[in-house]
């Protein structure tokens, strides 16, 4: 099942400079670009999550409007997720650890780590929503968010998009 996964996605771990490169060098470089790019957004994500699940224990947290509430929750939880995709691939790594399966860790961690970038957009897209709900209304809670969102998906997603062609 793994190997079948690995053939319909072989192109997460393929580029056009890897011609000089055997197969398993190509596997050991993506792998450790992937874990350095996963170091790097695995700090901000847990920083975010941690201050989240404090918000509760504040003073101002009783204040919130029911909408508020679900809001908070609901970012909450696509933090945990988003926690949950961005680590993963340290946890199928020791799972996995020297059982020949780098080719299948490749594409997972590609795969947790594209599927983590867009909830991790949509998390600061929700937390932007509720700071501004609560400080300003709901209306620029609403604009705000979906500017940040409509930032994240362009910079993040169209920018390279485009610089590809």
């Amino acid at each position: 099942m793994a190997a079948a996964y690995v053939r319909r996605n072989a192109a997460a771990t393929e580029s056009p400079r890897d011609e000089d490169e055997s197969s398993h060098e190509r596997l050991t470089r993506n792998w450790n670009e992937l874990l350095q790019e996963l170091r790097v957004t695995q700090t901000g994500v847990q920083i975010l999550t941690g201050f989240l699940l404090t918000v509760p224990f504040t003073d101002r947290f009783t204040e919130l409007e029911d909408h508020q509430v679900r809001i908070y929750l609901t970012v909450l939880i696509g933090a945990t997720v988003t926690t949950c995709m961005i680590v993963a691939p340290v946890a199928f790594h020791r799972v996995l650890f020297r059982q020949r399966e780098k080719d299948w860790l490749v594409v997972a961690a590609n795969t947790c780590a594209r599927i983590g970038l867009i909830l991790l957009g949509i998390v600061s897209s929700g937390v932007v929503l509720l700071v501004f709900d609560v400080v300003v209304s709901t209306t620029a809670g609403i604009i705000a968010s979906a500017l940040v969102l409509a930032t994240f998906a362009a910079v993040w997603f169209a920018t390279p998009f485009f610089a590809r062609r």
